[in-house]
């Protein structure tokens, strides 16, 4: 299973995700560097690789980082991922407008728009509907 919580990367990130609870972002970055490398397989490194992405100091790497987390799990055929896919295209396309680049950015809400469709109705899934849902309103008319 993807999101055993008895792998030991799996452990790491949510030891990262209790120390970013703490407010120790620095802590927590090497936890999620530590998981990347020594993550062993396709399903370690898209977990750890998501993890990093959250802790670059400039929207290119945050890109580069979402862009390798999307690409792992695009790689995976597991029925876990599918519920990840809004939410990794909704990062991808957050740093593509922030880097001002409006036709990926639309074409990549538009990718977390259709995957959204398959996620059930919970907060969780609303805050990622509801992030695509600006994120379209706001690249369809930038400043």
């Amino acid at each position: 299973m993807l999101f055993d919580q008895q792998n030991p990367i799996n452990q790491l990130c949510a030891r990262g995700m209790q120390l970013e609870g703490e407010a120790k972002p620095e802590d927590a970055a090497k936890l999620f560097m530590q998981a990347w490398n020594e993550a062993t397989n396709t399903a370690e490194k898209f977990i750890a690789a998501h993890y990093v992405a959250r802790h670059q100091n400039t929207v290119a790497d945050k890109l580069q980082w979402d862009e390798t987390a999307l690409n792992l799990a695009l790689e995976l055929d597991d029925p876990e991922v599918k519920g990840a896919f809004p939410s990794l295209y909704l990062n991808v396309a957050k740093c593509y407008e922030d880097l001002k680049d409006f036709d990926k950015a639309i074409e990549n809400y538009q990718l977390a728009l259709e995957h959204a469709q398959s996620l059930p109705e919970d907060g969780y899934s609303n805050m990622i509907r509801s992030g695509i849902k600006s994120g379209l309103e706001r690249v369809q008319t930038p400043n």
